[in-house]
């Protein structure tokens, strides 16, 4: 199993510890416990929005976009190791020609499938594998974004991640047709997830490194992080949740997503990346492990599949654009290559899920769209400019794909691009 999945399923069952870590020292007894109660800073906020914060009750637009950690290297019993290259190719062939065959049934308010956004790790970069992906999403089932790994061994500097996204988008872009631009910019622009969720040393020097790592992302043109939530007790996790926001400390500071700005209508957002994040809740269910409560934290996998009981803890969380509540963004997170999450992915599991919930939608008085993390950005940018009606009519408002543009290189190297009207 990954280090992301590790961790995932550790925080599902509320059981993370010092030992999903590779290589920590464990504390005493005394002073894991006074660690992981440390952990579980969120909880006043969450008691807070339990009280104040409730889903509308007529009819709804849920958002989904489903963020899919995207590792064809993924060897689930050791999250240090890689699959060989003949058997990441396999994978990701299996995939493109299978997961259209098992989802296409079903279709949301516009008539597309539920797709999603293969976040690919930068430092996995391998041109073939990513070309294959590619065209399984200018075939209609996706869109490419940044995902990064780094600082598991010793501290990243920022220098090297710099380097890294740079030289990843710029790829993505030339080699790929993928990401996006803002119309006016030359700049390419992408979503990002962090390895081990550890965005911005959030998790006290774990898996990153670099505490202005979020102005990095700024510099080099990232518009949303889409890494959280961790859960319940991973140190990465932040006190604030269920939250779409901008960071309301300098962008140059350790986490500084801690802190945030709601973002709400007539007012658009001004700070990049803007915080997306997915549902955190308390799922209290006597058939959890510990015959009392689950910790949803909108992952995906096997131990916990997506289903109705889940699609009302995400409606519960009511994460929203500020006086937009019928528009309700759902962003969910899996990890589609890892063989031992086929079933919650593209099974019987998922296909389940997605007749029960678009079929059941007119009654429950939802309308549903399926979107990529470029999409719910748009439709959430829309939102905050006071947009009204359909929020899928605002799939392509402001960030528009790469395949839209006309690229080019400046003799420098510099990427440029103007998008067609």
């Amino acid at each position: 199993m990954s280090e992301d999945s590790k961790q995932e399923s550790g925080i599902a069952s509320g059981n993370f510890a010092e030992a999903s870590i590779p290589h920590a020292v464990k504390p005493a007894l005394g002073k894991r416990l006074a660690r992981q109660l440390s952990y579980g800073k969120w909880f006043p906020q969450y008691a807070w929005q339990r009280l104040t914060r409730w889903a509308p009750t007529g009819q709804v637009h849920l958002i989904f976009a489903l963020a899919d950690h995207f590792e064809p290297a993924i060897v689930p019993e050791d999250g240090r190791a890689r699959a060989p290259r003949a058997e990441q190719e396999r994978r990701v062939e299996t995939w493109c020609a299978g997961y259209p065959q098992a989802v296409d049934a079903w279709r949301d308010h516009e008539g597309r499938p539920l797709v999603h956004t293969y976040f690919y790790p930068a430092e996995q970069y391998d041109r073939g594998l990513v070309d294959f992906l590619a065209e399984h999403c200018h075939r209609g089932w996706g869109e490419l974004e940044i995902h990064l790994h780094h600082g598991m061994d010793a501290p990243a500097s920022s220098e090297d991640t710099r380097r890294q996204l740079e030289e990843f988008r710029d790829a993505l872009v030339l080699n790929h047709g993928a990401l996006s631009f803002l119309e006016g910019s030359g700049q390419p622009r992408y979503a990002f997830v962090h390895g081990n969720f550890a965005l911005a040393n959030s998790a006290g020097g774990y898996a990153c490194g670099v505490d202005n790592e979020v102005e990095i992302l700024a510099q080099t043109g990232c518009y949303a992080d889409f890494t959280l939530p961790t859960a319940a007790f991973h140190p990465a996790q932040v006190e604030k949740i269920n939250s779409l926001y901008e960071c309301s400390l300098p962008l140059n500071t350790r986490a500084p997503h801690r802190k945030g700005r709601n973002l709400r209508v007539g007012h658009a957002p001004r700070k990049f990346p803007v915080m997306v994040q997915g549902p955190l809740m308390l799922d209290f269910d006597r058939e959890a492990r510990n015959g009392v409560a689950r910790f949803e934290n909108a992952a995906l996998t096997g131990a916990n599949p997506p289903g109705m009981r889940r699609l009302h803890l995400w409606k519960k969380a009511a994460i929203c654009v500020e006086r937009r509540p019928d528009w309700l963004f759902i962003k969910l997170h899996c990890h589609g290559m890892d063989p031992t999450q086929r079933d919650t992915v593209m099974g019987a599991a998922m296909q389940r899920f997605l007749a029960e919930l678009t079929e059941g939608a007119a009654d429950r008085r939802e309308t549903i769209h399926f979107v990529t993390a470029r999409e719910m950005m748009n439709i959430i940018w829309a939102a905050c400019d006071g947009r009204e009606g359909n929020p899928g009519e605002y799939r392509n408002y402001r960030l528009k794909q790469t395949s839209e543009s006309r690229l080019k290189t400046s003799k420098s190297g510099v990427l440029h691009a103007s998008v067609r009207s």
